[in-house]
């Protein structure tokens, strides 16, 4: 057998010269033949201008191809059952570990999802509290509010040959945790029937304001053709009889034209199909509707606990598992570490290290029953991590999406903390960043550009933090600048009272934000600056929130649909060529009729991975070949959508297609940094912050009123927060008040107010702890933001 020795020259092993990861000739996206070796286990930061090609290089190339290649070491069958990307536009790959990808993408769509049940904690407390809660009353399962309990009895017939049968009773129970009569969501919903139909109609007038509910659907067919109701018949002339069936009808098989249909009442069924998500997942006519016609209150039976009375019962030293996971997460480890208990031992040793792990990312101020569609993208993140932490992986790459994103400078060294913790224990780090904090603790560091989307695409530095500085990049230019502090600040022209908030962790707190000026709302993670901005302002205020969450739609929506552009776009081709403007929407007429206007087909290989390949009638084009005939300025409908913001502006503005509205539209996109987006980009493609921006664009248009931005510098280049503070000051000079939650010192440095909320996270916070100027704030340093802040400034 042959043996492989050190090499006597170097005295390494053959092994150890796989210490690099190979990327050559990466073409995904704007990528152009992009080729860098990243050194293993090493920290390694990629930089650049938003759309420069940082996430095609690190997700869409290096971590989708190592993910990609793990699966194919399964059987095809157990692949049929997994995530298959294709394979990303790269030459070569070399040298990849298994990637763990820790992104922004948020957490959940159930209502029973939770940061306990997401990290796991609520299973080893479960077991904690089957093992030592008095009175004992089940396995683990019994403490669970997503297990329901059951019993059953019956005949089980048993064959013992010989057309000999025995009949044997047989019992089966199952003891679960679920509050029976919320179903573990710790909230009950009440539907508002006036809000679901006319009652003044008959179902064949088409009564139902439900959305999807419409005249010529299957969903409202079954209900007229079901033979349980005279269609003719006004709703409110039902019998009792009919308006139970109507409303409350348990499933039921009926005949619909000779097909065996599922008839179910209206409320249930609007339950299933509406209210099993949980709210911020709904698209946004779907969540008006809701808001519109249910009321959810806190359940009465469990207290909004989720849980069944035995359940609560069971405690452990005075403490229920229900009251644990209602505990600040910080909270409970302590109590965790006052438990002697030998028999448990390992387990409270595991789950006294998990929940240290929440406090040393900063998420301390969280509670396990916190749902986990209510945490923001930078909390969704930092959640996902916490199973990392206490890993004994090793040699594996981490990959990270501006894990900083949400967090306070003071949190943001403790981030940097914990990524080189992961990086010592011999694992390679890969972090998409922007922060000057996060880029200085560099090993290597890879910089793209020049440009975004067609101007990007090419690395323009690879090497240390030191070489980065001396180089010419644009980010070794901005590396260090600091935003000075205001030598004149705006006077307010009013003020927006806000008086005894105690919206979740705020006390009491009274407030003046003053109006017609540019005031920023800081303080660390969890400290209530969001309580105060997003749930405590006066609902008459019509305050406009431009937030991150993300814009409900499916892939055919794109920045042209979603801005109006594309309306303005239809109407100038339809009048240059005198046809209807619907043939110029991939959504109508002009589609292509063998991709329905999508431009790709989408194909299932059953087993093997699902392909998605341009459509060869159209190549990608989403539109018929007739409707590409028309001109605009000597472009086709297809190519306009194919063009970037800031192309189409200079397209627009030209004598032979200049469209007013676009031009307008368009300016707007460019003036909030979104000037490389492709005008058909799906919009789910879009990040964080290019989605707040382009919701922000859209808002622009409007005048006057109160908007709130939450941490728009999101995703921001550093050469790109100067733009908006430019912005920023425009939307206030243009007659808008701005309030701005956020922790980039630039952006507090060139405030005219700041609202320091703190001092601390959870109930360590949730007090205006100052109010002033950003420079009376750096005078003062007498917060942990006052300090940063000063620090930052050099004062």
């Amino acid at each position: 057998m042959a043996t492989h020795k050190p090499t006597e020259s170097t005295g390494t092993h053959p092994a150890d010269a796989h210490d690099l990861i190979r990327v050559h000739g990466a073409r995904e996206n704007n990528l152009k033949g992009v080729s860098v070796d990243l050194p293993k286990r090493r920290l390694t930061v990629f930089t650049g201008v938003s759309g420069s090609g940082k996430s095609s290089l690190v997700f869409e190339t290096i971590a989708a191809e190592s993910q990609r290649l793990i699966n194919e070491t399964y059987s095809a069958f157990a692949q049929g059952f997994m995530p298959t990307p294709g394979r990303p536009e790269v030459d070569v790959l070399d040298g990849l570990t298994t990637a763990i990808i820790v992104d922004q993408q948020r957490m959940g769509g159930d209502p029973r999802s939770t940061v306990g049940t997401a990290t796991d904690v609520n299973a080893m407390l479960r077991i904690l509290f089957s093992r030592l809660g008095e009175p004992r009353i089940g396995p683990p399962g019994a403490f669970s509010f997503n297990v329901a309990s059951v019993s059953a009895s019956g005949g089980l017939t048993v064959d013992k040959g010989a057309d000999r049968t025995r009949t044997e009773k047989v019992t089966f129970s199952r003891t679960g945790g679920m509050c029976t009569h919320c179903e573990g969501r710790g909230t009950i919903s009440e539907i508002d029937l006036t809000e679901l139909y006319d009652e003044s109609k008959s179902l064949n007038e088409d009564p139902f304001t439900i959305p999807t509910y419409t005249g010529d659907g299957w969903v409202v067919r079954v209900i007229r053709e079901s033979g349980l109701f005279d269609p003719d018949k006004p709703i409110r002339d039902f019998t009792a009889r009919e308006r139970h069936d109507f409303l409350y009808r348990e499933p039921v098989k009926v005949s619909v034209q000779g097909v065996k249909l599922t008839y179910e009442g209206l409320v249930p069924k609007i339950r299933k199909s509406f209210l099993s998500k949980d709210r911020g997942s709904m698209r946004p006519h779907i969540r008006a509707f809701v808001d519109r016609a249910v009321a959810f209150t806190e359940c009465s039976a469990c207290g909004g606990t989720r849980l069944s009375a035995p359940a609560r019962s069971s405690r452990i030293a005075g403490t229920s598992i229900a009251d644990a996971c209602a505990m600040e997460i910080r909270d409970l480890a302590e109590w965790v570490k006052g438990l002697r208990e030998p028999s448990v031992g390992p387990l409270l040793a595991k789950l006294g290290h998990t929940l240290d792990s929440f406090t040393d990312i900063g998420l301390g101020y969280l509670s396990l029953d916190r749902s986990s569609g209510t945490l923001s993208g930078g909390e969704a993140q930092r959640t996902k991590m916490i199973r990392h932490l206490g890993s004994s992986l090793t040699d594996v790459t981490y990959v990270f999406d501006e894990p900083t994103v949400g967090l306070h400078p003071h949190d943001v060294r403790r981030m940097n903390d914990v990524l080189l913790r992961l990086r010592d224990k011999g694992n390679t780090v890969l972090v998409v960043e922007h922060k000057p904090e996060s880029i200085l603790i560099a090993d290597h560091v890879v910089d793209l550009g020049p440009g975004a989307g067609a101007d990007g695409g090419v690395v323009c530095f690879e090497g240390s933090v030191e070489e980065l500085r001396r180089s010419d990049t644009v980010t070794g230019r901005h590396l260090d600048d600091r935003a000075a502090l205001k030598e004149k600040v705006r006077e307010a022209t009013g003020v927006l009272r806000v008086r005894g908030a105690t919206r979740n962790n705020l006390r009491g707190v009274d407030v003046d934000i003053p109006l017609g000026v540019l005031t920023v709302v800081t303080g660390v993670a969890g400290s209530g600056k969001s309580s105060l901005v997003h749930g405590s302002l006066p609902p008459e205020a019509g305050v406009v929130a431009v937030d991150q969450t993300p814009i409900r739609g499916s892939r055919r929506s794109n920045p042209a649909t979603y801005t109006g552009l594309l309306d303005a776009i239809r109407k100038a081709f339809a009048k240059a060529n005198g046809v209807s403007p619907s043939l110029f929407s991939p959504n109508s007429d002009g589609a292509c009729p063998v991709c329905q206007g999508s431009g790709v087909l989408y194909t299932d290989l059953a087993m093997m991975a699902g392909v998605a390949v341009p459509c060869e009638e159209c190549e990608g084009r989403r539109f018929q070949a007739r409707v590409l005939e028309y001109r605009l300025g000597g472009r086709d409908i297809g190519q306009v959508l194919a063009m970037s913001v800031g192309e189409a502006r200079a397209f627009f503005s030209t004598k032979a297609a200049r469209v007013p509205a676009a031009q307008r539209i368009l300016g707007r996109l460019v003036e909030v940094g979104l000037g490389y987006l492709a005008l058909g980009q799906p919009l789910t493609t879009l990040s964080g912050g290019e989605r707040q921006r382009l919701k922000l664009a859209v808002h622009m248009a409007e005048r006057g009123g109160i908007h709130v931005l939450d941490e728009p510098t999101s995703g921001l280049h550093l050469a790109d927060v100067a733009h908006l503070l430019d912005l920023l000051d425009r939307l206030v000079d243009a007659g808008k008040s701005v309030i701005v939650v956020e922790h980039h010192q630039a952006v507090m440095a060139h405030a005219d107010w700041i609202i320091d909320v703190g001092p601390g996270a959870g109930h360590d916070g949730g007090r205006i702890v100052f109010e002033g100027t950003p420079a009376d704030l750096v005078a003062a340093r007498s917060t942990l933001t006052g300090e940063h802040l000063a620090e930052y400034v050099g004062g």
